[in-house]
């Protein structure tokens, strides 16, 4: 059966390895002379074109404020994938690659610049055949994307003609509280259709995040015990050596709790404990990722008090470097509430999980960083090596999404000699050396989707806003008179000791990184 060119070939539905090449179409770019752009969009479609994973006819038009010719822009892109591209950047490469590439100067409230950037478009489109399918990317600020997308649509520039197509795709973070979630939907909404909108989470392109599914549903091993009666209960964390790192201006109006839960570590949380979905359409899996945020049991206050602790780094050292405290940093507040770590225990009010405990943490200026799952099932039976000593450990399932990725498990052995004595031991996966190759970028990945018209690894409208539904109830427990206590932790070390009472009050502890 023939395929067309847009089609996205999955491997495990359709038992082939390849996907197909995506249509040719122009990417425009909003915030081009940002660092998110550099640092990711530009690599990534590099690194796409140096895989021969893009059409040759494939346009990339920047659009920002700063004016600067084509030229320009195109050598400080240069620069920028030779800086931060996975692979070594090829001159003959680059510069077929780099004609590709155009500037727009334009400031995002203006209409008559999205007049302009749709006779932009037109030519194009028609030197490079492109067929007219558009992806908008808004690499901007969350205050740019309703002006952006109001003027998009007033220009007709989402649009496209017939037998074409135009998608969006949306950086995090998506709203700040359910409130804007839904009001940013609506603007949305009024641009382009739900199946055209892409809410991007750059956890869900790691290739470890996209193999769970594939660890649960094609190793029968794991399923079976894949519930409340094997799995004693899971730990996600997701830590940082960093700091702020700039990004003052952001996080004092975030925190941890807004800028990582919310969406990176439910996301996680979703693929770790969802249901089989009924097939691999990207709605299917989405279904049933909406379902799990839904089953998470809400929060009252006096929940938050006691299964959520937040905290804010003071002064301390990284690897023996000297650190300031949050509130010393270059624009924080000096009597700043912002935490920069938290952890909760949840629960998911559903048949395969009730009353296994999740436990999430997520904080700067921890000693290490790196983020993974970690699912620790039921111990042995105490019949025979437990009966004399509980000291046996349990089998432990890691998932490990950055920075090594893989996956390891522990489990018992004994350890050779002539005394029965058992220790643990661990099998491990690693992405890198099993393969032979590089993991491509995240973004690489998700941008290739979205070429291609496959949502599966992007967030949907409904997702988005159960996810706030239930942060917004930890928010709000913050902000009454009787708030929850915010505990401090010297910058180095693994938080407040009422993260670990939080465990250890349930006779568990923390996994180490």
């Amino acid at each position: 059966m023939e395929q067309s060119a847009g089609e996205v070939r999955n491997p495990l539905r359709d038992g082939i390895l390849t996907r197909s090449v995506p249509e040719a179409c122009t990417v425009v770019i909003f915030g081009a002379t940002g660092d998110l752009t550099h640092r990711k969009l530009i690599p990534a479609l590099y690194n796409l074109a140096a895989d021969g994973e893009l059409p040759p006819e494939l346009a990339v038009i920047g659009i920002a404020r700063r004016p600067k010719t084509d030229d320009e822009f195109r050598n400080e892109l240069q620069e920028a994938v030779q800086k931060f591209s996975r692979q070594t950047v090829r001159d003959e490469l680059w510069n077929s690659f780099a004609k590709a590439i155009s500037y727009q100067k334009s400031e995002f409230h203006d209409a008559d610049g999205y007049q302009r950037l749709g006779e932009r478009l037109q030519q194009i489109e028609e030197e490079r055949e492109t067929g007219g399918n558009r992806l908008f990317y808004l690499a901007v600020a969350p205050d740019q994307f309703p002006p952006i997308l109001q003027h998009l649509a007033a220009a007709n520039l989402n649009k496209p003609r017939e037998g074409a197509w135009a998608r969006v795709i949306v950086e995090k973070p998506f709203g700040t509280d359910l409130a804007s979630a839904r009001e940013l939907n609506r603007i949305v909404s009024e641009a382009f259709p739900e199946e055209s909108t892409y809410r991007i989470d750059h956890f869900l392109g790691k290739e470890t995040a996209q193999n769970i599914l594939v660890l649960r549903f094609a190793n029968a091993i794991f399923e079976p015990l894949w519930n409340t009666r094997y799995i004693d209960h899971v730990q996600i964390t997701a830590a940082e050596t960093l700091g702020l790192e700039g990004r003052a201006g952001y996080y004092e109006g975030a925190g941890a709790l807004r800028d990582m839960v919310q969406n990176h570590l439910l996301q996680l949380l979703c693929l770790v404990s969802m249901e089989p979905p009924t097939d691999l359409r990207a709605d299917s899996i989405r279904d049933e990722k909406v379902k799990i945020v839904r089953s998470l049991r809400r929060l009252t206050a006096e929940a938050v008090a006691t299964d959520v602790v937040r905290a804010q780094y003071s002064d301390g050292a990284i690897a023996g470097k000297p650190v300031v405290a949050y509130r010393a940093e270059e624009n924080v507040k000096r009597d700043s509430k912002t935490e920069t770590f938290v952890a909760l225990r949840l629960q998911i009010d559903d048949w395969r999980w009730a009353d296994v405990p999740i436990y999430m943490r997520v904080g700067k200026r921890l000693p290490k960083s790196g983020t993974e799952i970690s699912v620790h099932f039921q111990k042995a039976p105490s019949v025979l090596f437990n009966k004399e000593s509980d000291a046996l450990d349990q089998n432990v399932l890691v998932i490990r999404i950055q920075p090594d990725e893989g996956i390891s498990l522990r489990m018992q052995a004994k350890v050779p000699g002539t005394s029965f004595r058992i220790e643990s031991v661990k099998m491990d996966f690693h992405y890198g050396t099993s393969f032979g190759k590089a993991s491509p970028e995240a973004y690489e990945r998700l941008l290739l989707d979205a070429m291609s018209g496959d949502a599966t690894l992007f967030a949907r409208r409904d997702e988005v806003e159960q996810a706030w539904d239930f942060i917004d109830r930890i928010e709000s427990a913050w902000r009454e008179p009787e708030a929850p206590q915010l505990y401090e932790y010297p910058a180095g070390t693994w938080g407040p000791e009422a993260a670990d009472e939080l465990l250890a009050r349930d006779g568990r502890a923390w996994r180490r990184l």
